[in-house]
């Protein structure tokens, strides 16, 4: 994918904006000129010109930068976009400084991502990019490694990722870096009081689980990551719509992306003693389904009324988020697709953010606008703890009203919190729904990039 050997003749990229487009233009010999006055080309952004030589084969490419307005960063979805397009070769980009490369590396390596497992004949172009000798190669293909790994788990059908196959992916992963794991099954999660997870998954055609990694020196900073796993939801007795149960498959994104961060902390060897959390089940349908106005215990010792069977995600991840609460670690994250809420209020783009941590908000979103990862941040706004009361139960898993679903959700999660010194719920959608360039339709591992990068800041490796 990434070459550093000058000494073989690559094709260059040049990267042209609408300020100096005339100018770099007016420098090129006349057939190229030629060719892009023909072409009509103008440096528009993703916009794409390959130059030919006389004899036909390619000499040279030409991407639009658009308006140039100063930020880097953009390289990484404009690198993105190439792979695609490009035919096979060798090529390099010219004139990019070392950080701008790193980024165009890093978009260069996520384009290039295919998703063939069910194709007959699948392909793989043969494209190469040559970096400078101070662009950090295994960086790039180990945070690459992660994104790939949750966006091959959430584009796999519910049929090949049952909650046994999202387990396995975990212990395999735990065992590539030598990591202590151990996932709870079936009944065995009534035996060690996880009551919840048991109650949402046991309608489905596979036992739910929940899984425990754990790595690292317990020395270190206790780092956790918990992710909803919910590899298919129908919306149990509360069923969805047809045409909503579409994308449900993606509803474990929370835990594909954990993976996904999971994989690059223990590939870089952070000093961090990572704990990674995962309550992986199907809601499903059957006759020993969980209901409406059921009251559920839960592992905190607090009881839940079920308003709605759908809003089975915050029941699994309170579960997992005790278990993980109680050794009290330095910073708890929890992942989820969680809540349609979040979707109307922020796009499939951004993913929503709580967090009391002011601090470790402002970090956060800084670092991951560098990643081309974005977070938004929503409030934790305690006025409206009493819509989830019930007259039952300690709690309802559903508002009394419509408003503030995302916010709702959080504050539910928040209650089976008390002791982690820091603690952010992410509300992601995990899909892109649209066709972009270097965005196809499919599995969008949201945050990998973002935290993991955040982490490596705040834990360097030694």
């Amino acid at each position: 994918m990434f070459i550093r050997d000058h000494s073989v003749e690559s094709l260059p990229i040049h990267l042209v904006d609408e300020e100096t487009f005339e100018s770099w233009r007016a420098a090129q010999s006349v057939a190229t000129r030629a060719w892009l006055a023909v072409s009509m080309f103008r440096p528009e952004r993703h916009k794409l010109a390959l130059i030919p030589k006389d004899g036909g084969t390619l000499q040279s490419v030409v991407v639009g930068l658009g308006r140039h307005n100063g930020a880097t960063d953009s390289l990484f979805w404009l690198a993105a976009s190439l792979p695609e397009r490009l035919p096979d070769g060798r090529f390099f980009v010219v004139g990019a400084a070392d950080s701008a490369l790193a980024q165009f590396a890093q978009g260069w390596a996520y384009g290039r991502y295919r998703f063939e497992r069910y194709r007959k004949c699948a392909t793989e172009k043969s494209q190469t990019l040559e970096v400078a000798s101070a662009t950090n190669v295994a960086e790039i293909e180990r945070v690459n490694a992660g994104c790939c790994l949750a966006r091959d788990l959430v584009n796999t059908p519910a049929g090949d990722m049952s909650p046994a196959e999202l387990a396995a992916t975990a212990v395999t992963l735990a065992q590539k870096f030598g990591a202590a794991h151990r996932v709870y099954v079936g009944e065995e999660l009534l035996a060690e009081k996880f009551p919840l997870v048991h109650a949402v998954g046991r309608a489905g055609p596979v036992a739910p689980r929940l899984i425990d990694l754990q790595w690292g020196n317990p020395t270190h900073p206790k780092v956790t990551l918990v992710g909803k796993g919910v590899c298919f939801d129908t919306g149990g007795l509360d069923l969805k719509p047809s045409a909503s149960m579409l994308l449900m498959k993606k509803d474990m994104g929370g835990a594909a992306s954990v993976l996904g961060v999971a994989h690059a902390i223990m590939d870089a060897a952070l000093p961090v003693r990572l704990r990674v959390v995962i309550p992986a089940v199907e809601n499903s349908v059957s006759d020993s389904a969980y209901r409406p106005g059921d009251v559920l215990q839960t592992r905190r010792g607090l009881t839940v009324e079920v308003g709605n069977t759908d809003a089975e995600g915050r029941l699994v991840l309170a579960d997992a988020l005790t278990l993980a609460d109680a050794e009290q670690p330095e910073l708890l994250l929890d992942l989820a697709t969680l809540t349609g809420a979040a979707r109307v209020a922020l796009g499939p783009e951004l993913p929503a953010l709580f967090t009391a941590d002011d601090k470790f908000a402002e970090d956060l979103i800084q670092v991951a606008a560098t990643q081309c990862d974005p977070l938004w941040r929503l409030p934790l706004w305690s006025g409206y703890e009493d819509e989830f009361s019930s007259k039952i139960a300690d709690m309802n898993n559903v508002s009394s009203s419509g408003f503030a679903g995302a916010i709702i959700g959080a504050l539910f999660l928040r209650r089976f919190v008390s002791q982690a010194k820091c603690w952010a719920h992410i509300d992601m959608y995990a899909w892109n729904s649209k066709e972009r360039l270097g965005r196809p339709t499919g599995a969008e591992p949201q945050c990998v990039r973002a935290l993991y990068a955040y982490l490596k800041d705040r834990y360097p490796a030694r």
